[in-house]
């Protein structure tokens, strides 16, 4: 123990730290620091990714925990700016690249008083305002897919591949009753999930996780624009029903990652349907077009699903992770997880195991992951959702028109939302092989982010290696889509100079 002098001084160190007095100063200086740097990234001052190797990163992350300050106040400043001048900055304009967003700054602020504050979840007497505020995201959420109230239920997870987990956890529950408690059977024919074909890999590893296996997981043809076709799955789930094999579900997607293809959902309903087998959506990018007027029929049928993953940090603008599992019967809401804890879940008050998230996730300890969209929708409106997605998904076809008027760039598809894949193609690389013209694309990218002046990511279409556009920032212009271009012919350019293809 702490001899009393000892103590009186650790204690003093700490009310230091906890000093409101203190935190009010430092806010203000965050406050201060973020605007300043909001304002000169999309004013296009800053590199869009401040690269460095990643040895270089860890020592220089390394050195600051070695410094302490007299000075609280001036070093927290310069850890603030060393935050920011080493990130990637996705509210850049000319950050087009994965599937996550520029946030709407302000979500930020709401998602910190749940961090000040720890409002943590698990049972609802811990987290009673965090339980409510996810329920009324529920609510809404459920009722823009188009079901009744009171009629389904659901929840947010930490990120689109737990809660795809989740939802193919419950349906593994539910087709194979007792697995949770006496696992998967081994013998005989195989239980199978059929997805996408290009469905996200955390579906096969949700396989992995759940005791199926991933080499049960079978890809579901595609038609020519690379969305699942319903008359081949059900040729192909009347053959596995027909080899005795249990489909524990069927995963569609709104919309698949590589080219933002969206699938007949209704039509993928109906095979699930007549066969009996569970419907699950992943919709973590697409979701959010349900708020549009003019892009909601992408989704036509996502109300026949019996489970849909919505991400809300990606399409809705909010600050990861905040993702939602939705479930079309609410009966199915405690099937994924069937475990007891006394000590947790009060016996005294069996009516409140309804809103204690703990019955629901994986996680026990959960943080206020929906108070950034609550507090947003609160303030701006169901309209931001629209016009995030009008706004974004437009470009997605400006950028389109764009490559197809370039005859030194090939799109590779005709995009349905905001997410683009095409080629650079110079005259010199007309006839390339494909491995030729696949690695062009790769390294032009590279050397594309590292200069700071774009974010882009790479792809494979047609198993060659592309280019991907994520248009996920709502004050990316069309001028810089073709500042792009300009950049991928310069780097192009010197590419071929050089001695890497």
């Amino acid at each position: 123990m702490l001899n009393e002098p000892a103590l009186k001084i650790a204690q003093q160190r700490l009310r230091a730290v906890y000093d409101p007095q203190q935190f009010r100063a430092a806010a203000e200086q965050w406050g201060e620091l973020l605007a300043t740097h909001l304002e000169r990234v999309q004013q296009r001052e800053t590199r869009v990714l401040n690269w460095a190797e990643p040895v270089a990163n860890i020592a220089e992350a390394e050195r600051w925990l070695d410094g302490v300050s007299t000075e609280p106040s001036a070093r927290f400043a310069d850890i603030v700016r060393q935050m920011l001048d080493c990130g990637h900055n996705l509210h850049h304009p000319r950050y087009i690249g994965h599937q996550v967003p520029a946030p709407v700054p302000i979500a930020g602020l709401f998602d910190a008083v749940g961090s000040v504050t720890n409002q943590v979840m698990a049972i609802y007497e811990m987290g009673p305002w965090a339980t409510a505020v996810e329920r009324a995201l529920v609510n809404r959420l459920g009722e823009q897919i188009g079901w009744q109230r009171d009629s389904f239920a659901g929840l947010v997870t930490h990120g689109g591949s737990l809660g795809n987990l989740t939802g193919l956890l419950t349906a593994r529950n539910v087709a194979l009753g007792g697995s949770w408690e006496e696992g998967v059977a081994s013998d005989g024919a195989k239980p199978v999930i059929v997805v996408q074909g290009d469905a996200h890999y955390s579906l096969a590893r949700a396989a992995g996780v759940i005791g199926l296996g991933t080499k049960q997981v079978l890809r579901a043809s595609l038609d020519e624009r690379r969305k699942l076709d319903p008359q081949k799955l059900d040729e192909q789930l009347t053959d596995l029903i027909a080899r005795g094999h249990r489909v524990v579900a069927v995963a569609a997607c709104a919309c698949a990652t590589p080219i933002g293809a969206f699938d007949p959902l209704r039509d993928v309903a109906n095979v699930c349907r007549k066969h009996g087998v569970w419907m699950h959506v992943d919709a973590a990018h697409g979701g959010a077009a349900l708020f549009s007027r003019r892009y909601r029929h992408l989704l036509d049928g996502v109300d026949q699903a019996d489970s849909v993953v919505w991400d809300a940090h990606k399409m809705m603008f909010m600050p990861a992770l905040c993702a939602f599992v939705l479930y079309r019967d609410k009966q199915h809401r405690f099937e994924a997880f069937r475990q007891e804890a006394p000590y947790l879940f009060d016996p005294s008050a069996p009516g409140m195991a309804e809103y204690d998230s703990g019955m629901l996730t994986l996680e026990c300890t959960k943080r206020a992951a929906a108070y950034g969209l609550w507090g947003t929708w609160s303030l701006f409106g169901q309209q931001l959702f629209e016009d995030l997605v009008d706004v974004t998904f437009d470009l997605g076809r400006v950028f389109y028109e764009k490559l197809l008027a370039a005859e030194d760039f090939v799109p590779l598809h005709e995009p349905e939302c905001n997410i683009v894949a095409f080629r650079h193609v110079p005259t010199a690389l007309k006839s390339a092989p494909p491995e030729t013209l696949g690695a062009f694309q790769r390294e032009l990218r590279r050397r594309l982010i590292e200069s700071g002046r774009f974010y882009i990511v790479q792809t494979n279409h047609g198993g060659v290696g592309a280019l991907r556009v994520t248009i996920i920032n709502p004050l990316t212009t069309t001028d810089d889509l073709d500042e792009l271009l300009v950049a991928l012919r310069e780097l192009g350019a010197e590419l071929l100079k050089s001695d890497r293809p």
